[in-house]
């Protein structure tokens, strides 16, 4: 399956529903499972911004008790699509279908890069430890 690491709290707002795209700088081709592996690296400052905090308070979460080095989820990824536009209120995907908060403020929509839409989150009530990669790697660590 393929696997993607993603600093914390990002990871865990995908685990909990919360986060519909991960957005990156590149676009990919691949489409179905994906398995979600919070990194080792906390962004502390990002744990105390609105809504991110309120977010993660929520389920009892804070920056001292988020899960790292581990899979915390399986998503299905549906799709890949380029952020063409801002406005008011949000911002304007290649498809026409806007974002709009919390989602963009979960991620970088800015005009140019990627929103990978994910959907069918399974949180992993025992995350699996992993050593992390860049990019899209291949992690075997639960079959289907």
């Amino acid at each position: 399956m393929k696997a993607i690491t993603i600093i914390q709290p990002w990871a865990t707002l995908i685990a909990l529903g919360e986060k519909q795209f991960e957005t990156r700088s590149w676009a990919t081709k691949h489409r179905g499972e994906l398995a979600i592996h919070a990194g080792k690296k906390i962004d502390r400052e990002a744990c105390q911004t609105e809504p991110i905090r309120s977010t993660l308070a929520r389920y009892g979460l804070t920056a001292d008790n988020l899960i790292t080095g581990a899979v915390v989820a399986i998503v299905t990824l549906k799709d890949c699509l380029q952020s063409v536009d801002t406005w008011t209120d949000g911002y304007v995907l290649e498809n026409g279908s806007y974002v709009y908060p919390p989602e963009y403020e979960f991620g970088d929509f800015t005009p140019g890069r990627y929103g990978w839409l994910l959907s069918n989150v399974r949180w992993l009530p025992d995350p699996f430890p992993a050593k992390g990669q860049q990019g899209l790697w291949n992690w075997e660590g639960l079959t289907a």
